[in-house]
């Protein structure tokens, strides 16, 4: 890709690198909470990258887990809503009665 859009990987690089430096939130802080979406969204190379940077910005093993633990949460947590939500939708639309 940087051989065809030089302008635009570098700008991609420029704008991540921005969004990862130190500010309210600590880069480590950062690449936990990139390491809880990157799971959610089942990127593995982007697991395995913000794993590596949370642990070079001084992660622990302790907080890695934590942040796959929200992860999970968050993950179980928007199965369940759409299951009360959507699918309860869908079975009402369907004319589905729950059973007595």
């Amino acid at each position: 890709m940087n051989d065809n859009m030089p302008k635009m990987v570098d700008a991609y690089h420029h704008f991540t690198a921005a969004c990862f430096e130190g500010g309210a939130l600590s880069e480590k802080q950062k690449h936990l909470i990139a390491l809880g979406i990157s799971l959610f969204a089942n990127n593995e190379v982007c697991t395995y990258y913000h794993v590596q940077e949370a642990v070079a910005k001084g992660a622990s093993e302790a907080e890695i887990m934590e942040a796959v633990a929200v992860a999970a949460a968050v993950g179980s947590g928007h199965s369940m809503a759409q299951g009360v939500t959507r699918v309860q939708t869908a079975l009402d639309s369907l004319g589905v009665a729950a059973p007595q």
